[in-house]
């Protein structure tokens, strides 16, 4: 089959994406197996942990029996790492030797997990990568501008890589500042993009405030990809984007422990879990019990099939999200959940009230009045729990300002069950971001 061929169809990969499900449970068992067993005969950290929870790879015969396997999370890879080899430790299934790609995480949740990979284990990122970016759909016709700054974080590498493997163009603007980068894409007529929520919306400020350039009309950008945060899979979040670069914006998740796992298609009806790669399990947060209906939130667990330097086995992400409703007009058969809600960490009980804080996001930016930054802070005011939330107001709006307070009031003690204290900051004064936004800060914390 040609690859002018290939890049018709509506899948990368037509075999995988459309199995039925009792043959993707059946390869998932199987894939499952044989990391497990890979990680056992290889991992002293894996084989240890397993030991102690008695289970051998003889022991998993069948999918129910995978849910028998310790969890792993970040602290106990971040302890692992203590021990040698260094930097990897005892979880390095390969000779150092064999390690031909480093990234870490971004450390903000502690100590950053280093990441080993084989070339094989990078062969495998792209490809994970091509499901998401052909899914999106991009081309061997397309010119892809990929902005973030080149670094030891994984970002957007394994996406430049799939766009090349798709046949795409690829612009690489990591050393240009926000300004050039807009020039760039308007010189060069890119087509589509790759970014967090909060740049792709900053470079629309930039572009409208500095260059007196609207996107939607002087780009020719067509689909941004969106990584890093939640924002493309919050609706309102997800429309201002749209709206300011007259493009569709398409979400995907991954994590540096696990992979690019999950990846929104044309319908924008949820994010397809990439079931030949990863198992996805949904783990409700108090009980311990796995989630299977649609709409109920729990923690993702997941189990990458292929990556073998260093493997990812029943990682607990600490990111909920929830399955929803089977189908899709794609006709993918892979299970769909929506966009990542936050992380548990992140999910936190003020005056008795769990909020998260996607829920404000959702708030703020359905609000056209308001502009793209906002900051929220939650301390102590003697005993009782407060909620500072900072907006800006689009400039010229001063005179209707009491009345965008009080719906913005409102609508957040609909959607939060909780009120909040305002401040209106000028606009463009707040905090912007290149990469993750750091909006929600929790003092309570710091303050006991």
């Amino acid at each position: 089959m040609g690859p002018d061929k290939r890049m018709d169809m509506t899948y990368w990969n037509p075999i995988i994406e459309t199995l039925p499900t009792e043959k993707l449970h059946t390869l998932q068992v199987r894939k499952f197996r044989r990391i497990f067993e890979w990680a056992y005969r290889n991992s002293k950290f894996h084989r240890k942990l397993y030991q102690e929870a008695g289970i051998v790879p003889e022991d998993l015969r069948a999918f129910e029996e995978i849910r028998k396997v310790p969890r792993v999370e970040k602290a106990m890879i971040q302890k692992m790492q203590e021990q040698g080899p260094f930097p990897y430790g005892e979880g390095l299934c390969v000779p150092l030797s064999r390690v031909t790609e480093y990234r870490q995480t971004s450390g903000t949740t502690g100590r950053a997990v280093y990441q080993a990979d084989t070339w094989q284990d990078w062969e495998w990122w792209s490809e994970c990568w091509s499901y998401i970016l052909h899914a999106h759909g991009y081309r061997d016709t397309d010119r892809v501008f990929i902005p973030f700054g080149y670094n030891v974080f994984v970002a957007f590498w394994a996406g430049h890589y799939a766009a090349e493997k798709l046949g795409c163009e690829v612009i690489p603007g990591g050393v240009l500042n926000t300004e050039a980068r807009i020039l760039k894409i308007q010189e060069l007529k890119a087509t589509a993009m790759m970014a967090t929520p909060t740049y792709v919306l900053g470079m629309a400020d930039v572009a409208k405030k500095k260059l007196s350039m609207n996107p939607a009309k002087d780009l020719s950008m067509r689909k941004i990809t969106c990584a890093g945060e939640p924002g493309a899979s919050i609706s309102s979040t997800k429309r201002r984007m749209e709206e300011a670069w007259g493009a569709k914006v398409y979400d995907h998740v991954g994590a540096t422990e696990v992979g690019a796992w999950a990846y929104e298609c044309q319908a924008q009806s949820g994010l397809h879990v990439n079931e030949a790669f990863f198992l996805v399990e949904i783990e409700d947060p108090e009980t311990g019990e796995i989630v299977e209906e649609p709409d109920r939130v729990g923690k993702v667990i997941i189990t990458a099939f292929d990556r073998m330097a260093q493997p990812c086995i029943r990682f607990d992400t600490k990111d909920l999200t929830a399955w929803t409703q089977e189908g899709c007009e794609c006709g993918r058969t892979f299970r769909k959940c929506g966009g990542i809600i936050g992380r548990a960490d992140d999910i936190t009980k003020v005056k008795g009230v769990l909020l998260a804080p996607t829920a404000i996001e959702e708030v703020v930016r359905s609000m056209e009045e308001l502009g793209d930054e906002y900051e929220v802070v939650v301390s102590k005011r003697g005993d009782i729990d407060d909620i500072l939330l900072r907006v800006e107001v689009l400039p010229n709006l001063g005179g209707e300002q009491e009345a965008i307070l009080s719906r913005l009031k409102d609508q957040l003690r609909l959607k939060t069950n909780l009120g909040y204290r305002i401040e209106v900051h000028p606009y463009g004064s707040l905090p912007r971001y290149e990469v993750k936004a750091r909006r929600f800060k929790d003092l309570r914390k710091q303050e006991k």
